[in-house]
């Protein structure tokens, strides 16, 4: 199909795991956007906003339920869902989202990792829109990723029990090739494409100003979120389940015939 990614950045993404297109999200959806995230950080000034797992998904009432709907109507906006079908084929699910919103001076590391090895997909496949909803550079602690990692296969990692980290599944494998850093810097507005199996992580923000960006999972329907493996992630402080959250066929046909779109739907 013809969209909003061009041939070269098709190309690139294929070749490196990851591009930032030219084409940026329209104001209007940049601006809802925003002000749910505001509304978001308010609602949930409970846990650490390094990491907020599934804003799209009702919570805690008539009030989370309105802001998750804010939020699911975004992701599910189909000028989003054009850039995604361009990278994994017309049948699309929506399967997790999570707001990464490292305050300043106090934002915590995410370690290098695999995204794909946690996640209960099979075959593992999930391209991830990172949407900056703040100016993001190397100083407040961008994403970094390895170009060219998601064609080596599976890396090796470990459980880590260190408080500083987002996240607590560390990579740990040799090829881990440092000289080949890309830093990912984006304005608010842009995003960044990256494949299920590319290696990344990003700094602590020690810098005055905050980092914001949200994180929106989309696999194809020819892969099955498989509910029965018994699969975690996160960290101590901000745990992942994954076996009752809802998904959803969001563009096409379920290619697999076996994806469950009833779990977890109650507020639905």
């Amino acid at each position: 199909m013809q969209g909003p990614l061009s041939a070269d950045e098709l190309a690139r993404y294929q070749e490196d795991g990851q591009v930032t297109p030219a084409w940026r999200l329209p104001v209007d959806l940049y601006e809802r956007l925003r002000a749910a995230l505001e509304r978001l950080l308010e609602a949930r000034a409970d846990v650490r906003p390094d990491f907020i797992a599934l804003p799209h998904v009702p919570w805690d009432g008539p009030d989370g339920v309105e802001l998750a709907r804010e939020f699911f109507a975004i992701v599910t906006d189909s000028r989003l869902l054009d850039c995604v079908e361009q990278v994994i084929g017309p049948d699309i699910v929506l399967w997790a989202s999570a707001v990464f919103c490292k305050p300043a001076a106090t934002g915590l590391e995410v370690p290098w990792h695999q995204d794909g090895q946690y996640w209960p997909i099979r075959p593992r496949a999930t391209v991830t829109m990172w949407i900056a909803l703040d100016d993001v550079g190397v100083d407040n602690g961008c994403m970094r990723v390895i170009p060219g990692s998601h064609r080596l296969g599976e890396f090796s990692h470990e459980v880590s029990d260190r408080e500083d980290l987002v996240l607590n599944n560390v990579l740990t494998d040799p090829r881990l090739d440092l000289t080949r850093v890309r830093d990912i810097e984006l304005a608010a507005g842009q995003f960044s494409l990256h494949d299920v199996d590319l290696v990344h992580g990003s700094q602590p923000n020690t810098s005055g100003r905050r980092r914001a960006g949200y994180a929106v999972r989309y696999m194809p329907s020819t892969s099955l979120y498989d509910r029965t493996l018994a699969m975690g992630g996160g960290s101590a402080s901000a745990p992942v389940e994954f076996k009752q959250r809802p998904i959803w066929l969001v563009r096409g046909v379920d290619r697999s015939g076996q994806n469950d779109f009833r779990t977890g739907h109650t507020h639905w």
